[in-house]
């Protein structure tokens, strides 16, 4: 079976989620290939015609490429909608919010089968095609036990920064969305501590130049997302400050024994008190922080989220794949 996954376009070291489910369906004898949605890759596919079993787009610009492309393509449209219309809502008009729902509401109707992730999506999702409950993961064994060479590459590069004695991280996306700004300025109200942020986004000049002008503040950009786990082995404290349950960096953090600080809200109905919970105000992210890195309970959380494996998720989506290409 051949399969298009059309995605978002993002740099390869974020949002990797999908390129975790293409691997674990290639050992299926699935073959994958994923492309960042372009008009450059559109015009790519078009060109390929007849050359896949089965279309899959990703929300939200995959999902609605592949609306558009699955008919001309001649083959099944699977959506992956991992993005509740909530979290593209607050950032940006109403207006803009109001058009996309539509949009994603007719990529339902015209898909074979869409799998998604939030519950609060369900309706919307379920009144209108055939519809499988998911969820995101975590490649465990990586982030819990990492290689010697993962951990030593990790160790190397911080050497070139004077961390502090504890070190607080954060891994993904720099956009106003996570609250990157207050997260710097909490770092002003905490001593002994450095802030390791890794990753890149429209945000990444603010960071940069703080941390030109903050020893405190550690950016070495982006890396390979491979040698993710030797550096949160390095830290203390993860930070999620975005009001979202399904962040895929909180099951990192909690599969590599980091005790987390995630913004309170609706991640409170998944991981009740297995982590700690902040506002977006900076002194409180700093007083949560200093209370996270004293709890003794972190082997909860990383038996937690141990369930979450990628391994168990690509199940879902093999069985999707396989029944639509029927």
């Amino acid at each position: 079976m051949q399969i298009l996954w059309l995605t978002p376009n993002k740099p390869d070291n974020i949002s990797v989620g999908r390129q975790r489910l293409a691997t674990h369906l290639r050992e299926r004898d699935i073959r994958v290939t994923l492309r960042g949605t372009t008009s450059r890759t559109v015009l790519r596919t078009i060109r390929n015609r007849g050359d896949y079993d089965v279309l899959v787009g990703t929300t939200r610009a995959g999902a609605l490429a592949g609306s558009v492309l699955h008919k001309y393509l001649d083959c099944p449209l699977v959506v992956d909608h991992v993005d509740p219309i909530g979290q593209f809502a607050t950032t940006h008009s109403r207006l803009s919010a109001l058009l996309i729902r539509r949009l994603e509401n007719i990529t339902f109707r015209m898909s074979s089968h869409t799998l998604y992730v939030y519950e609060e999506e369900r309706e919307r999702v379920c009144g209108r095609t055939k519809c499988t409950k998911t969820t995101l993961g975590v490649e465990y064994d990586r982030f819990a036990t990492p290689t010697p060479d993962i951990l030593s590459d990790a160790r190397e590069t911080l050497l070139e920064y004077e961390l502090e004695k504890h070190v607080a991280v954060y891994v993904g996306g720099l956009e106003p969305l996570y609250n990157i700004e207050q997260m710097l300025a909490s770092i002003d109200h905490l001593s002994d501590w450095s802030l390791l942020v890794l990753g890149t986004g429209s945000l990444k000049d603010s960071v940069r130049k703080r941390a030109e002008n903050d020893p405190s503040v550690v950016f070495p950009g982006t890396v390979p997302h491979k040698t993710v786990p030797g550096y949160l082995h390095e830290a203390d404290v993860g930070l999620s400050l975005v009001d979202d349950p399904y962040t895929l960096k909180v099951l990192e953090y909690g599969a590599a024994g980091l005790p987390s600080v995630i913004l309170t809200g609706r991640a409170r109905s998944r991981f009740g008190g297995l982590v700690t919970y902040s506002d977006a105000d900076p002194r409180a992210i700093a007083d949560n922080i200093s209370r996270a890195v004293e709890r003794t309970d972190g082997a909860a959380l990383q038996q937690y989220v141990s369930q979450f494996d990628w391994g168990s998720v690509a199940d879902d989506y093999e069985q999707v794949l396989r029944e639509v290409a029927d």
